[in-house]
């Protein structure tokens, strides 16, 4: 299932939808891709490979409003608020891998990044095309979830149309939250009712139409860039290693033992005996051989620091 536009769409009045489809990048016949069925196996993935190449230079020119709404994710979260994601289809799905991988990632409440897709849960695994047509149920949806001025929500559609994603987006900004748009064609109804724009244009599917691929990576890509940065600017990355992570598995476990060797050039064993005494916090752990402290000042310096890894290290008994 695609994130097309529906028949509720407002943006033109008397267009119909298929006369709006035919102008969308996203849904225009790739030249690359011509005769597509006729091609063996690898030259299929050969034109492929060549447009997913395109899609890193589509991104790159939307790092501007990329950083812009990474650092407002990185103040609603430290001020308490939330990040919450509102999509359909392919998109929706991105949206909610995103969010669920950050609790694992980094130690976020499971509230505090959160997903709506058009249908609910069940969506996930199978189509239900026809929610992602309802305005009503877009705005009933993020309506459950009371967005205020210290949330951030992001809507994401490739077509930029999607009624759903449209309708929560500009409910939630009415609201008085900070809103985003992630679409993949210019001057969308999205980027409209949104705050800030982050358009990925990278043109023609290799599919006609077909928005899980190039659209879909970039949105991972985008998504990837605002989680990834936002927790990097309140601190949950130390250097480049995943400190904030949580270890409820043997193979997190084992990731929090290797970023304590490889940040603090000690050997296995002190890492583990560390990370024990820290209460199998590898966030503790660090701060305690970094700055030479016991688990209770460690404690107090990462709750001064509201976890900021560095901040607590360097914290010389001066205010942060």
């Amino acid at each position: 299932m695609q994130d097309n536009a529906g028949p509720h769409v407002k943006d033109t009045g008397k267009r119909d939808t298929a006369t709006l489809l035919q102008h969308l990048t996203t849904e225009s016949q790739n030249e690359a891709s011509q005769g597509f069925d006729t091609k063996s196996a690898l030259e299929i993935a050969r034109i492929i490979n060549h447009e997913d190449s395109k899609i890193a230079a589509a991104v790159k020119k939307a790092l501007p409003e990329i950083a812009q709404v990474m650092d407002h994710v990185a103040r609603s979260l430290r001020d308490g608020g939330r990040l919450i994601y509102i999509g359909a289809g392919s998109s929706g799905r991105i949206a909610a891998l995103d969010a669920s991988e950050c609790p694992p990632t980094y130690s976020t409440a499971p509230g505090q990044v959160q997903y709506i897709m058009a249908g609910g849960p069940k969506a996930l695994a199978s189509a239900v095309e026809v929610n992602e047509d309802s305005e009503e149920l877009g705005q009933r949806d993020i309506a459950r979830r009371r967005p205020t001025r210290k949330d951030v929500v992001i809507g994401l559609s490739a077509s930029g149309r999607t009624p759903y994603v449209v309708a929560a987006t500009a409910y939630a900004r009415a609201r008085g939250a900070y809103t985003a748009a992630v679409t993949c064609n210019l001057g969308s109804p999205l980027a409209e009712v949104a705050d800030i724009a982050i358009v990925a244009d990278v043109g023609a599917e290799v599919v006609s139409g077909s928005t899980r691929m190039k659209a879909a990576t970039s949105q991972k890509m985008i998504l990837n860039m605002i989680t990834t940065g936002a927790m990097t600017r309140m601190g949950y990355v130390y250097e480049n290693l995943m400190v904030n992570v949580h270890m409820q598995n043997s193979k997190l476990v084992e990731r929090g033992i290797r970023i304590l060797t490889k940040a603090c050039n000690i050997d296995r064993t002190t890492a583990v005996e560390t990370i024990k005494s820290a209460g199998r916090s590898v966030p503790v752990a660090l701060v305690m051989l970094k700055a030479g402290v016991d688990k209770p000042e460690a404690v107090r310096r990462l709750a001064k620091s509201d976890g900021n890894v560095r901040l607590a290290i360097e914290d010389n008994a001066a205010d942060i």
